[in-house]
């Protein structure tokens, strides 16, 4: 198996660029878009478990816009073969000082294009740096 192609790390990295320009901007159209159509596809949540897609896309139609905004840092994104990727990534928000969250989504290539089957979101207090 072919790790880390340069191509596919390209394509997997304009998928999730796209995907987090959505979340901060709340196109809901494009997050639906990107996640899997699919009752298999998973987000584990910072308050909540969604299972399918239809659960995803309630929950993206019902939050509020408000405070979405966020920066990333340390975004790691691996690919196995040419059809599957994970990225990770940690985030940071304004609105939630002293915190980091961290996000990890396994996107799949289908015949559509690139699209997250699952997702989990945290967020835990930030580790003091240690040299």
């Amino acid at each position: 198996m072919e790790i880390d192609l340069p191509d596919v790390i390209a394509e997997v990295k304009a998928a999730f660029e796209r995907y987090e320009q959505a979340l901060v901007s709340n196109d809901v159209a494009v997050l639906g878009e990107l996640f899997r159509n699919d009752p298999r596809t998973l987000r584990y949540g910072i308050g909540e478990n969604l299972y399918g897609y239809e659960a995803i896309s309630g929950f993206r139609a019902a939050r509020s816009p408000v405070g979405l905004n966020r920066r990333t840092a340390k975004t790691v994104i691996s690919s196995y073969g040419r059809d599957t990727a994970v990225a990770s990534t940690l985030f940071y928000r304004d609105t939630a000082p002293g915190k980091v969250g961290r996000q990890m989504q396994t996107w799949i290539r289908f015949p559509e294009g690139w699209r997250v089957v699952a997702a989990h979101v945290s967020m835990i207090d930030e580790p003091k740096e240690t040299a």
